[in-house]
C-alpha cells in the first residue's frame, strides 16, 4: 500500500488517499474515479510524501509514557499471577482444555498455555471459555 498527498488542481484542496500501487493510482485517475472531495474536480495530482519512520523511543509526553509504564506493569501482574497460581501446559494448551471440559477431568489448578487464534475460536465455537492477554517476554518487563 501505497499513501499519496494529493492535490487538486481546480481548488488547490490538499488530501491523502492510499492506493495498492503507483500504477493502481494511474489507473484509477484514468478512468476519473479519483477526484477532489472539496469540488469533486477529477483534475488531481500526487505529489511525493515523506515514509513514516517508526522509532523505538517512544516520542510522547510524559503522561503517555506514565500511563504505558502503568499499563506494562499491570500485564506484569497478571502474568505473574497466572504463573504462581495456574499449571503451564505449553502447546497441549488445546487437547487440555477439551479434556477437562468433555471428560470432567479434574485439576487442582486451572492451565495456561499456547493456542493459535484458530484454536480459540474453535474452543470458543464448542462453548469452552477461554481468555487471551497480551504476554510480555521477559526481555520486555
Amino acid at each position: 500500500m501505497i499513501k499519496y498527498k494529493l492535490s487538486c488542481k481546480n481548488c488547490s484542496e490538499d488530501f491523502d488517499s492510499w492506493f495498492a500501487s503507483s500504477k493502481e493510482f494511474e489507473k484509477l485517475k484514468k478512468l476519473k474515479f479519483i477526484n477532489c472531495p472539496n469540488c469533486k474536480s477529477f483534475k488531481i495530482d500526487k505529489s511525493l510524501m515523506s515514509p513514516s519512520i517508526i522509532s523505538k523511543k517512544i516520542k510522547s509526553n510524559n503522561s503517555d509514557t506514565k500511563k504505558h509504564l502503568e499499563i506494562k506493569n499491570k500485564l506484569k501482574d497478571y502474568k505473574n499471577f497466572i504463573k504462581n497460581n495456574f499449571e503451564y501446559v505449553g502447546d497441549n494448551f488445546t487437547y487440555e482444555a477439551r479434556s477437562i471440559y468433555y471428560n470432567n477431568k479434574k485439576r487442582d489448578k486451572g492451565i495456561y498455555g499456547n493456542a493459535s487464534a484458530e484454536d480459540i475460536k474453535e474452543l470458543s465455537e464448542e462453548g469452552i471459555e477461554t481468555e487471551t492477554i497480551p504476554w510480555l517476554t521477559d526481555n520486555e518487563n
